[in-house]
């Protein structure tokens, strides 16, 4: 481990650059890895412990692990932040993502819009769903830097699934069929073909704020999900997942191999 402290100077400096991010335990760095992420670095304390958790959790990534993951002593490890749910840190470039073009119409899956979240943790919950159910992309309005580490940890690193970007503003006109979730909306009805329009752009409000007036005036459409009277609200991630899976059920089926 001569080259230990090195290393671990990189890495810090590494992780200070807007222009990458701190992927922190195997599952950020596996969906890095296998969804074509830059990985520039990683770090671990004990190697053989992680490629023994790695051959159980993607096996199919054990090579490049192997080749990937540098050692450094357990001091110089936990010098470099908080502790990760398993032992590896790693830095990868932040993809760059054109959000003009994922604003354009391109298809019939949707992309979400998330007006002010506040916790990070929940934002990168909404990216796992939106990746898991074939979602064109995220987007996010505020202060909340949605590649932070929290929001990789929430997303378990599927960040890299797709295209995940924070806007400074919604500009006009919106070419996507902007649709709003708000509870005071109509309900969404699954035998109601057209009140969620393929391709559109799902705006969801924070869980402090809820849904900016501004941007609800500009929706097409306005929706509710049911619940059941006396239940206020429902988790970011959770609505978008409800949302999303009945967009997915709109689609026409895709056709079979063979």
């Amino acid at each position: 481990m001569d080259r230990a402290p090195s290393i671990a100077a990189r890495f810090a400096a590494l992780a200070d650059d807007p222009a990458r991010v701190r992927l922190e335990g195997l599952h950020p760095l596996k969906h890095a890895l296998r969804f074509g992420g830059e990985v520039e670095l990683a770090v671990s304390p004990d190697p053989r412990a992680l490629l023994a958790l790695a051959r159980t959790l993607c096996p199919d990534l054990l090579e490049r692990l192997e080749a990937l993951v540098e050692p450094v002593p357990a001091g110089l490890f936990a010098a470099l932040g908080p502790p990760p749910p398993s032992p590896v840190l790693a830095i990868a470039r932040r993809p760059r993502v054109d959000t003009s073009a994922l604003l354009a119409p391109s298809g019939p899956a949707p992309v979400l819009l998330l007006d002010r979240p506040v916790h990070a943790g929940n934002l990168g919950a909404v990216v796992r769903v939106a990746a898991a159910l074939g979602a064109a992309g995220v987007l996010t309005l505020g202060g909340v830097d949605p590649w932070s580490p929290a929001a990789l940890r929430g997303s378990s690193g599927l960040h890299f699934a797709l295209p995940v970007a924070r806007l400074e503003r919604l500009g006009e006109p919106v070419e996507r069929p902007l649709v709003a979730l708000h509870p005071e909306g109509p309900i969404l009805d699954p035998a109601a073909p057209t009140a969620l329009p393929p391709g559109a752009l799902l705006a969801f409000g924070s869980e402090r704020h809820g849904l900016d007036p501004a941007l609800r005036a500009r929706a097409g459409a306005v929706l509710a999900i049911p619940m059941r009277p006396g239940v206020s609200s429902l988790n970011l991630a959770t609505a978008a997942a409800i949302v999303l899976w009945e967009a997915r059920r709109r689609l026409p089926p895709e056709p079979r191999a063979g």
